[in-house]
């Protein structure tokens, strides 16, 4: 039976402004500190070579903010993927994130299953983590890993 290979696709992180930040309804303040990363697209293929999974509009975020008194930080993952023609042939293996700095991985962050419900057709994806504020301070990229798993024709 096919299967996905496991595949990881760097975004790296600079230090952003807060513009665009109200639609995650994010609270900005003075002491409110962004860092983005953006990847248009990555391709997860089969062990046979065809592609089977398309990631595209990858938007990574990184807050650190006050709420209710409280410092912290938080990892917001957006993407749209599109299955081609393979489906998973159980529940699918999804996704999982690392935040690093340099070849230092600082947090991994187990995310799990994606929104794909049916192969050939685009969905959007959105992941949400609190992080420690240290990781939140040293990360300079995510490790967008997209995980194996056995495949069957659509």
């Amino acid at each position: 039976m096919p299967a996905l290979i496991e595949t990881t696709a760097p975004i790296e992180l600079a230090p952003a402004k807060t513009s665009g930040l109200n639609n995650l309804g994010v609270p900005i303040d003075t002491s409110t500190q962004v860092k983005k990363g953006k990847r248009q697209e990555f391709l997860q293929t089969l062990d046979t070579g065809a592609i089977a999974r398309r990631y595209q509009n990858i938007r990574v975020i990184l807050v650190k903010t006050t709420e209710t008194g409280r410092v912290f930080s938080k990892l917001i993952v957006q993407f749209e993927v599109f299955g081609d023609d393979w489906r998973s042939v159980g529940e699918n293996a999804g996704i999982d994130f690392a935040l690093c700095q340099g070849d230092e991985v600082l947090h991994t962050l187990p995310q799990g299953k994606l929104f794909l419900p049916y192969c050939r057709s685009w969905y959007e994806n959105q992941f949400e983590h609190t992080i420690p504020d240290a990781v939140f301070d040293l990360a300079t990229h995510l490790a967008f890993i997209a995980k194996a798993d056995e495949m069957q024709p659509g």
